[in-house]
């Protein structure tokens, strides 16, 4: 059968949604990428949508993003990734890639072959409403802009542990107004106890599948306290009230968050794999 790999265009969407809900778990990121921002750049960020057809169905996508800034793979077969990473191979310079592990390693032989900056190997965990503990927090509240001064160093502390990196040395305007953006978007959550910030928590991706959590990161000095347990909680029930599903990717390394996800009700699933290539 002929198989060829061509950019997506508004032709393919209805393609491309049926391709990633058969599997939305795993497809979440893809999803609300899809729902926020459609399937062509229409704005001045680059991205786009690679697929790989077999006889003219649609089997593998591929986005790519601010010329491989973060490039993602769809929950498809490696050897299905690997012809669309051959294709973009001469034009294509990788930076980020997220994904089911299997996938990420079939781009990184075609489009990164040499050692990797930084390294993860995550778990992604899922739940539903009908999987959820008794654990809540009614205090978690939207993120404010005047809250910024005091919730840049949690988003700042995150980052440091979780990509061994300083965005507010390495790009303080940008970082600062990245994490703006959340706020005005209305994806990040605080916990705010004696006027001070002590817990944040991000909504990543979001559509009418689910939504992807993200950046759970509690002030080192309030850990052990239950703060972590009872927010992911709460924005979990919270948003499951009108999501069929919620996932979270956990650094394998990270027991403890592990532990706290599985308390609420998360269930572990597939790896994934989290490369910073510089």
């Amino acid at each position: 059968m002929p198989v060829s790999v061509e950019q997506l265009g508004p032709q393919d969407a209805d393609a491309l949604r049926a391709l990633l809900s058969k599997d939305p778990v795993h497809n979440l990121y893809l999803l609300g990428l899809l729902e926020e921002f459609g399937i062509a750049a229409r704005g001045r960020v680059p991205f786009a949508f690679y697929g790989r057809f077999d006889n003219q169905q649609l089997t593998a996508a591929v986005f790519v993003g601010g010329d491989g800034g973060l490039v993602v793979p769809s929950a498809s077969d490696a050897s299905a990734t690997s012809v669309i990473a051959d294709a973009l191979a001469s034009t294509l310079r990788l930076r980020a890639t997220v994904g089911d592990k299997s996938s990420v390693d079939a781009l990184l032989r075609s489009l990164s072959p040499g050692k990797p900056r930084l390294s993860r190997t995550q778990r992604l965990f899922a739940v539903s409403a009908d999987d959820l503990g008794p654990f809540t927090n009614p205090l978690l509240r939207l993120a404010r802009e005047e809250d910024l001064p005091r919730l840049l160093p949690l988003a700042q502390g995150y980052v440091r542990e979780a990509l061994e990196r300083d965005p507010l040395s390495e790009d303080p305007r940008g970082y600062e107004s990245r994490v703006i953006q959340r706020v005005r978007q209305r994806r990040t959550y605080v916990l705010e106890e004696n006027n001070a910030l002590v817990l944040k928590l991000d909504i990543g991706s979001r559509s009418q599948y689910g939504a992807e959590l993200e950046g759970l990161y509690t002030l080192p000095s309030e850990r052990g306290k239950g703060h972590a347990t009872l927010c992911l909680g709460q924005i979990s029930r919270h948003l499951l009230s009108s999501l069929p599903r919620l996932t979270m990717r956990i650094d394998e390394r990270d027991e403890s968050t592990a532990r706290i996800a599985r308390k609420v009700g998360y269930l572990a699933g597939r790896t994934w794999r989290m490369v910073l290539v510089e």
